[in-house]
């Protein structure tokens, strides 16, 4: 035990950070890593630019220096200690979509137990090992929504490096890992980054739906289909066309990238994917009610935005496989649905559709919405679908 901090010697230091290590996987730790607290004034730089060039998604803390300054959310900060936690990558025996029975999925970083809580739950058990060590240690554990930038943190401390995709890949694991940081008090030594990078690999932008890497490790989050998906309002149709049946996130920069071939973990039991849950069945979920959406989807990440987001996207995902047994839900939602944005998609969808009894209801919506919006939806979709039908 180190009862005094200012008495502890290096190898004091040395030796509690090589228990740490050895205890990481019995509390469901993966990787953990050590760097110094100091501020990150390279990221700083980076975060302006990205800012200046509106390449931010609006989920950010706003101040950025709280981003890059640990000291300014915690007092006296000596350390921080990263750590990353594996995720599965494939689903098994996973439910087919089919013609009228189609079905969404959710990116794999929301398919078990929210992670937010699943790493939370990690680095408490951490803490309190600290603490039974050091009674005079202090810990903020910070994961996602906090202010620091969990990707730099996991970089600077040797969990991985930035690849192309800004995604941060460990050699161990892939890019299939949740990350999240321990701010402490106390001087533990530092591990140094890794040199390893992506070489001339490009797979990862070239993949990209809406090619929303402007460069190497350059993300234009106002394009990135994970962004978009978490969104409220209606899209843009030019998105609308790229998301498919996405109802949560994008893996596709994570799924082509080669450092990942192979990989899938599923030794952490709260992580596991339900297939019913993280490819749901999209009708459904039209009508679903706050009630059913929280007990089916509470516990898991893709629940934050609340249902509206991902209804949207259900329609969305209609509209793209073009199902015709969806138009009497879509047509009730265009007809009743409070929310104009809700109308607005399931217009574009059942323009996508088409069919006599989804013009019919499009030609209603186009003269009669009180939302000049949802009537421009349905003008547009109706256009639509006589020039495609003009083409056939």
């Amino acid at each position: 035990m180190i009862r005094s901090i200012s008495e502890a010697t290096e190898q004091d230091w040395l030796q509690l950070k090589q228990e740490i290590l050895s205890v990481a996987a019995s509390i469901g730790i993966d990787k953990i890593g050590f760097a110094s607290a100091d501020p990150f004034m390279d990221l700083k730089q980076k975060l302006e630019r990205r800012r200046d060039q509106g390449y931010d998604c609006g989920f950010e803390e706003r101040d950025i220096d709280k981003r890059t300054h640990p000291e300014l959310i915690f007092a006296s900060p000596r350390s921080i200690i990263a750590i990353a936690v594996a995720y599965p990558s494939k689903l098994p025996d996973p439910p087919r979509s089919e013609p009228g029975a189609y079905r969404g999925i959710l990116a794999r970083s929301a398919w078990g137990d929210d992670y937010h809580k699943a790493l939370h739950d990690r680095l408490n058990k951490l803490a309190a090992f600290i603490l039974e060590r050091v009674p005079q240690a202090r810990t903020e554990s910070v994961v996602d929504t906090g202010a620091l930038v969990d990707r730099a943190v996991a970089v600077r401390a040797g969990i991985g490096w930035s690849g192309k995709n800004c995604s941060v890949i460990t050699p161990e694991f892939g890019s299939w890992v949740y990350l999240g940081e321990m701010l402490t008090n106390l001087p533990f030594p530092s591990d140094q980054p890794l040199t390893e990078d992506c070489g001339d690999c490009n797979l990862c932008i070239d993949a990209c739906p809406t090619q929303a890497f402007v460069a190497p490790g350059v993300l234009d989050a106002q394009r990135c289909i994970s962004f978009f998906t978490q969104t409220k309002d209606d899209l843009e149709e030019s998105f609308k066309d790229k998301i498919g049946n996405r109802l949560y996130g994008c893996d596709t920069c994570q799924v082509v990238c080669p450092k990942n071939k192979g990989f899938n973990w599923t030794h952490h039991a709260d992580l596991q994917p339900e297939p019913e849950k993280v490819k749901p069945l999209l009708v459904p979920l039209l009508t679903i009610g706050n009630r059913e959406f929280k007990e089916r989807f509470g516990s898991g990440a893709a629940a934050w935005r609340g249902k509206k987001p991902l209804q949207r996207n259900a329609i969305i995902g209609l509209g793209m496989f073009r199902d015709k047994t969806a138009v009497p839900a879509l047509s009730q939602l265009l007809k009743m649905d409070p929310r104009p944005d809700i109308r607005a998609t399931s217009a574009w969808a059942l323009g996508r559709i088409g069919g006599e009894s989804a013009i019919d209801v499009l030609s209603v919506a186009s003269l009669e919405d009180p939302e000049k919006t949802v009537k421009q939806a349905a003008e547009k979709a109706l256009y639509a679908h006589r020039k495609t039908t003009k083409l056939t």
